[in-house]
């Protein structure tokens, strides 16, 4: 008897083992399942690294201007400067826009009037009994004009070059761009003078980039859909006119 109630006792026992076996088994799983559950959320942030941004950027609005004041002034990340600046530029086009005055006459009637009230004040303090005028001495330093000059000497010389390799044919593409470009730049040209398309330029650098930011994941879709329009577009021109067209011994060549 004692003999059948330890075998009956350890038959027990590894059903018991057996059962504990499978709950720990299907824990496991479960965590692991869970684990992967967990783990899956992480996929929309490789997916929403892979949306499409206007002109393939990978860095935000901010840096693309630049960063620093400039692009602050732009964003309108202070609005009392950004206003003031603006408000500037349109006092200036209406100024000499609208009521058609010219710059040299404007500085010419600012200079009169500084230097009468000046004089006027220096030689009639001793009637009104105040301190005469302390006219600074102003000096510009050299540095910020030669900064900017090499600034802009940099530029033209990168500009003359892109025309030089537009020019020599090695690119079609880039040839009908430029070409583009400077039709549409002349027939904006006969539209305004130069600083009606200046202060233009200007207040779209002041509009269209803050508004950009503010609603760039509902504009960014649109722009992904027109870029793979223009390239089906400029792919069907490619393959009946461009292909047609003899190529250069330099194009030839890189073939």
């Amino acid at each position: 008897m004692a003999d059948d109630s330890e075998s009956k006792q350890s038959a027990v026992e590894s059903m018991m083992e057996k059962i504990s076996e499978k709950i720990h088994g299907n824990d496991s799983s479960s965590s692991s399942d869970s684990d992967s559950d967990h783990e899956k959320p992480a996929s929309p942030s490789s997916v929403k690294a892979k949306i499409y941004r206007l002109f393939g950027r990978e860095r935000p609005v901010h840096h693309v201007l630049g960063g620093g004041k400039p692009a602050d002034v732009f964003l309108w990340r202070n609005k009392k400067i950004s206003a003031g600046v603006l408000g500037g530029a349109t006092a200036i086009w209406v100024l000499f826009e609208l009521i058609e005055y010219h710059l040299l006459t404007l500085i010419c009637h600012i200079s009169i009037l500084c230097l009468a009230l000046l004089f006027l004040w220096s030689n009639a303090h001793t009637f009104i009994h105040k301190s005469p005028p302390r006219i600074p001495e102003i000096h510009l330093p050299e540095e910020p004009f030669l900064q900017v000059a090499s600034a802009l000497a940099i530029e033209l010389n990168q500009g003359l070059k892109l025309l030089r390799d537009i020019a020599s044919g090695r690119n079609l593409k880039e040839f009908l761009m430029v070409i583009a470009a400077f039709w549409v730049l002349s027939i904006v040209g006969s539209w305004c003078n130069f600083l009606t398309l200046f202060y233009i330029c200007f207040v779209l650098l002041h509009t269209v980039p803050v508004l950009y930011e503010k609603y760039e994941d509902k504009v960014d879709p649109f722009a992904e859909k027109a870029a793979i329009e223009v390239k089906k577009q400029y792919a069907v021109f490619d393959a009946k006119v461009l292909s047609k067209i003899p190529m250069g011994p330099l194009k030839a060549k890189k073939v």
